[in-house]
């Protein structure tokens, strides 16, 4: 995806605050190569020289869901909306909720997404490693996804 960050605005030399209006990045699909189903991304923020974090609201249609994936320090979600479902790599598939938090560990494989009759926001943030935020792996498939 496009880097949708806005420049750190700077006074002689001394970082100050940033605000990002709401409409100013615009909303993406979810590319087919690393999701399944309908797929909306808001991006809010990138990393820079000054920030490591990248963070982005997620909205899924039900049965949406990521691909496998890791990344490199890891990842925070906070569900926003609606129910969703998550899995590390060996371990069973979880359903989360409004205000549930998910970490997973640096390089942890796993997925996420949509329950597969209600959809699922959540906000992402991971952080940057040697330019790098995400890992993606192969897709989940039908049969993965509804292993409960």
């Amino acid at each position: 995806m496009q880097n949708f960050f806005n420049s750190v605005l700077q006074k002689n030399d001394t970082l100050t605050m940033e605000i990002t209006r709401i409409g100013s990045q615009p909303s993406g699909k979810g590319p087919f190569e690393w999701f399944t189903g309908s797929v909306r991304i808001d991006p809010l923020f990138q990393p820079n020289e000054h920030r490591r974090a990248a963070a982005a609201l997620v909205t899924f249609e039900p049965g949406a869901r990521t691909a496998w994936h890791t990344h490199p320090l890891g990842q925070t979600l906070i569900v926003i909306s609606g129910v969703g479902w998550v899995q590390k790599e060996g371990g069973a598939v979880e359903e989360i909720y409004p205000g549930d938090v998910v970490w997973f560990a640096p390089n942890e494989k796993h997925w996420h997404g949509a329950s597969a009759t209600i959809a699922m926001s959540h906000m992402a943030t991971q952080e940057q490693l040697n330019g790098k935020v995400v890992d993606w792996l192969e897709k989940v498939s039908d049969d993965q996804y509804t292993k409960r």
